[in-house]
């Protein structure tokens, strides 16, 4: 890097599904990121964070691809993700898959220390305390068990909403409880993740906001599919969107 610039040098994990179903989500953060005063690097190197695979067990294509995601992104000041599952695997699994190996241990460490979730990096990081943003309308926001559980997310996007010129907040029942989603859980136990999210989106519904909003693709595809397939009224999108002001488009659809 640029021992100059005095900007912190950013690179955006851009997440696989961010890339290929919302692209509007990579966007935002880069937005946000920008305005927080950062310099921004999306290598087009970049691959998935291996969740998959390593939630499947399979260690060692999960540390083939940590290998190449360390080497592609431990040159930057931060490593930032819209999205507290993929921060979570970066950040808290990473170090694991190489303890005791004298080649890549430290390089994993010295990388996982430089990681965060979006909305916590703006926040925590760079003391961002509001955004130059509008909605005018209702929101209710969604806790994913990653960012909340292993990232301690929970305040922080909830503040930066709070700074939305329109914006009302509407919490619901049970915003921390697990939307089903949980990566490979939900075709694992397709009828229990069913039964969770049909909960979650009962609960999104009743606290009629127009929109539900939340840090990981994966929870919002998974609850705007069902309100979808119910005929629920509630447009879902990721929250950086709302902070970035870029909601313009069209939301979040999910799975017929």
């Amino acid at each position: 890097m640029n021992d100059t610039n005095t900007k912190p040098q950013v690179g955006l994990f851009v997440t696989c599904l961010a890339d290929l179903f919302r692209p509007t989500t990579g966007f935002a953060a880069v937005k946000l990121l920008e305005d927080a005063g950062c310099d921004i690097h999306v290598p087009k190197a970049q691959t998935c964070c291996g969740q998959p695979a390593y939630n499947s067990g399979d260690r060692a294509d999960t540390r083939d691809i940590a290998e190449q995601v360390i080497s592609t992104f431990e040159g930057f000041d931060y490593i930032v993700a819209p999205s507290g599952s993929c921060a979570a695997m970066l950040k808290k699994h990473y170090p694991g898959l190489f303890a005791g190996d004298a080649k890549w241990e430290a390089r994993a460490a010295a990388f996982s220390a430089k990681v965060f979730e979006l909305i916590s990096f703006l926040t925590d990081v760079m003391k961002v305390e509001a955004v130059q943003a509008a909605f005018e309308g209702t929101v209710t926001y969604h806790d994913s068990c990653s960012g909340l559980r292993e990232l301690g997310i929970k305040d922080q996007p909830r503040k930066l909403l709070n700074s939305v010129e329109g914006l009302e907040l509407k919490e619901m029942k049970d915003s921390d409880i697990c939307c089903g989603f949980g990566g490979t859980f939900c075709i694992k136990y397709p009828d229990i993740s069913n039964a969770i999210v049909s909960k979650k989106t009962a609960n999104a519904e009743a606290a009629e906001a127009d929109l539900l909003l939340g840090g990981d693709i994966g929870c919002l595809m998974n609850m705007a599919g069902k309100i979808r397939r119910e005929g629920g009224r509630t447009e879902v999108r990721h929250v950086a969107e709302v902070l970035a002001g870029m909601t313009d488009g069209p939301p979040i659809a999910g799975r017929k």
